[in-house]
């Protein structure tokens, strides 16, 4: 069956929604936790907990607790939930108090949420549970400095972290040894209560400890490991002398490390993941195939430079395309990187879009195509955009706008350059968190419309 090219767009976009769809954090909890008159069920996880710490934080923190509030008995609740989460993402949840934090830079808000949750987990005791719903943005949205280390530097590394071209683990092995709730942080400040985590996960392999910095699992990377981290993108001069000290202290044993695997404050922990980007990227393949597109799947683990990772996705459409026959559609899940050189104003699916665009005039792209890169939270960067969706045209409607759009990738301005063609892909907050998505329709039989 083949596609209309000119609903090209309007499919990718559909497409893209049930990526999104299949992320929703409200019936994810649903599907693992249950409750009876006797026990609460939470994965393959049975208690009778008569007091329970309900913690929520990250991009879906709000629909997370919404859920599990509707499950587990009012009674049973140790006081009202506790929820942070970015501004954008703020929703009222019965029986819970909802903070607002910055993201994807951590903010004063942020510091008095950490704050007021380090004083709930001091409550905590045997034979209670503390139930922590977690996703992605929750490194950022509950920042709690070790003892020497101001908010300020905090931000400062961030920023410098962020710009610098690592990855989310990377990034995530500093932001723990700068803090006193992430790799397992916020366990050990729980323990000896008994404590589950239910996981929404944002990183391609899934890895429990990189998810919002792993605040409730071991951890298993060093003081020098970050230090390495840091000196490896040529920033460690740039990072503020009281985090420098730190990591210093710690890498001689005078900081106490990040609690191991085998650590006793484990014994009665438990964990579940309720969701991936790789759901995400099934269901996008199916939505796909629904509307008539033969699926090609190009990576569950998409990373790298996003401008070279574009360049190498045209590469692989080319050669796709002489071997097709039908409208195809390639699907992608991930999250690409992005080295700040220049001064505009963008994110990292912005950028893969618009470095597509360009690798395809370049590379002679001549059929049909449409090309869409999208953050699952609907937030790409510091913009309100999650993204960009591209086509055969989209460097004439720039170019049409007296913009040019390779000078405007050099100087990482994405933003501006999609919005002058209309093509910013623009959804809103999602309430979730899963990596990106990607989806590239090739239309082989096709040539491109006329502007």
């Amino acid at each position: 069956m083949s596609v209309v090219k000119p609903r090209s767009r309007e499919h990718a976009a559909a497409i893209f929604r049930a990526g999104v769809a299949a992320a929703d954090p409200y019936l994810a909890v649903k599907r693992f936790l249950k409750a009876d008159s006797q026990l609460l069920r939470i994965g393959s996880r049975n208690g009778d907990w008569r007091r329970i710490h309900l913690l929520a934080f990250g991009k879906a923190a709000c629909a997370m607790a919404d859920a599990a509030q509707t499950i587990i008995p009012e009674a049973w609740l140790a006081g009202k939930g506790m929820v942070v989460t970015n501004y954008d993402n703020i929703d009222v949840v019965e029986n819970c108090h909802v903070f607002g934090a910055g993201h994807p830079l951590p903010d004063a808000a942020g510091l008095h949420a950490a704050k007021t949750l380090a004083t709930r987990l001091n409550d905590t005791k045997a034979g209670e549970l503390v139930l922590v719903l977690i996703s992605g943005g929750g490194s950022a949205l509950l920042p709690s400095p070790s003892a020497g280390i101001t908010l300020a530097e905090k931000i400062v590394t961030t920023q410098l972290l962020l710009a610098s071209g690592a990855t989310i683990n990377q990034i995530n092995c500093v932001r723990k040894h700068l803090s006193q709730l992430k790799g397992g942080g916020l366990a050990r400040l729980a323990a000896p209560a008994d404590l589950h985590a239910l996981i929404l996960s944002d990183v391609l392999d899934n890895d429990l400890s990189a998810i919002a910095s792993g605040p409730t699992v071991a951890d298993d990377t060093s003081f020098a490991d970050a230090i390495s981290v840091l000196e490896s993108f040529d920033i460690w001069q740039q990072i503020p002398p009281g985090v420098q000290n730190h990591l210093q202290q710690g890498a001689r044993g005078l900081r106490i490390e990040t609690p191991k695997s085998g650590d006793a404050i484990f014994e009665h922990a438990g964990h579940t993941l309720i969701g991936s980007n790789a759901t995400s990227v099934d269901t996008v393949m199916h939505a796909a195939s629904k509307l008539g597109y033969q699926t090609l799947l190009y990576s569950k683990q998409l990373s790298g430079e996003a401008r070279l990772v574009a360049e190498q996705l045209v590469r692989h459409a080319l050669t796709v395309s002489a071997n097709i026959t039908q409208a195809t559609a390639l699907i992608a899940g991930g999250e690409t990187t992005v080295t700040l050189n220049g001064t505009g104003k963008g994110g990292r699916n912005q950028e893969m879009a618009l470095a597509f665009a360009l690798a395809a005039e370049k590379q002679g792209l001549q059929f049909a195509w449409t090309f869409l890169s999208g953050g699952t939270d609907g937030r790409d960067g510091p913009t309100d955009a999650a993204g960009g969706i591209v086509d055969n045209h989209t460097l004439q409607r720039i170019r049409d706008a007296a913009l040019d759009p390779e000078a405007m990738l050099n100087d990482n301005n994405a933003y501006p350059a999609l919005k002058a063609a209309n093509d910013l892909l623009l959804c809103g907050a999602t309430g979730t968190n899963v990596a990106d998505l990607q989806i590239l329709l090739l239309h082989p039989n096709a040539s491109p419309d006329p502007l």
